[in-house]
């Protein structure tokens, strides 16, 4: 499945995909206005409602966090129900078969009732234990925090061996790779229109940052971000000194690029949630924010010195 991903450009394949459920939509109803036939607006929703959970659930990959999921589905609901209540035909046309089951007109009506009402409360509730009942057991061996990285990645179809790698914009100003840069620009602003290129890289790094990290790993770069509490173990802190300031730039950018699934063995069973970047991002833009990162917290990146 993930062969189908062209790696830093899943936005513009998620476009192309509700593209072409958009399309479909038009088609279907093209061709059912030339039988003489129409969706009634109660289906179409629904239609519309589980189109985009399978796109969202199942052809999205990697997969996004439950907790994200559930805050898409809520406003496509929202959305729904804004569209089919813009007007009083179509509000109508919308709540008729839901009048006709609520009242029982029919046995089918009458039958679609009781399911509604007394099977799927039960299955609601059903789902709902079966969510918050704990499934785990104790891991029953340790959990290494900083697995032994391997000795190369392959990242972008490029391989990176990790002892010799560097972060290329860590640079000076003559553009050389630099280990003291951060220390002399730790308290420059990189909003200053006259900022060196390396604060220029930072502000890029933390532009990336902010559009797709801060929601796990939080705008102080603590671990408490908006989705944080939805894992366990919850995100990394990087403020804390025990995490990116005990790493090489190069383990980080591995973490970043492979994700959790790209952990060994030893990382489980407590696996990252984080998704493998190297699907989203491309390799210039995960050093950027790896190095933001490092000059955010004020810490500098161990050397395998």
């Amino acid at each position: 499945m993930d062969k189908l991903w062209i790696p830093g450009l899943m936005p513009v394949q998620l476009l192309l995909i509700l593209t072409a459920a958009f399309f479909a939509f038009v088609f279907g109803g093209w061709v059912l206005k030339k039988q003489g036939r129409s969706l009634p607006k109660f289906a179409q929703a629904v239609l519309v409602w589980i189109t985009a959970y399978v796109i969202l659930q199942f052809v999205l990959y990697p997969p996004i966090p439950s907790a994200l999921l559930k805050t898409y589905m809520g406003l496509i609901t929202l959305v729904l129900f804004l569209l089919v209540s813009s007007d009083e035909e179509s509000w109508a046309e919308f709540k008729r078969p839901i009048l006709k089951t609520l009242g029982g007109e029919t046995p089918g009506f009458r039958g679609v009732r009781t399911v509604t009402f007394v099977a799927l409360p039960l299955l609601i509730g059903f789902g709902t234990y079966n969510n918050i009942v704990p499934k785990f057991e104790e891991p029953i061996e340790l959990r290494t925090v900083h697995p032994a990285p391997p000795a190369s990645v392959k990242v972008h179809g490029k391989s990176f061996t990790l002892q010799t790698a560097q972060n290329p914009f860590r640079i000076d100003e003559a553009g050389q790779y630099s280990q003291d840069v951060q220390q002399e620009h730790i308290s420059d602003n990189p909003f200053d229109p006259n900022a060196s290129k390396y604060m220029q890289y930072v502000r890029e790094g933390g532009a990336i940052f902010f559009q797709n990290c801060h929601f796990c790993h939080g705008d102080n770069l603590d671990g408490r971000g908006m989705f944080a509490f939805a894992f366990n173990p919850i995100p990394a802190n990087f403020a804390d000194p025990g995490t990116i300031a005990q790493l090489q730039e190069t383990f980080v950018f591995w973490r970043v690029a492979k994700g959790g699934p790209g952990l060994p063995r030893e990382g489980f069973p407590w696996a990252s949630a984080m998704p493998p970047w190297e699907q989203h991002l491309t390799t210039d833009e995960m050093w950027k924010a790896i190095l933001f990162e490092y000059w955010h917290t004020g810490f500098y990146p161990r050397t395998w010195d």
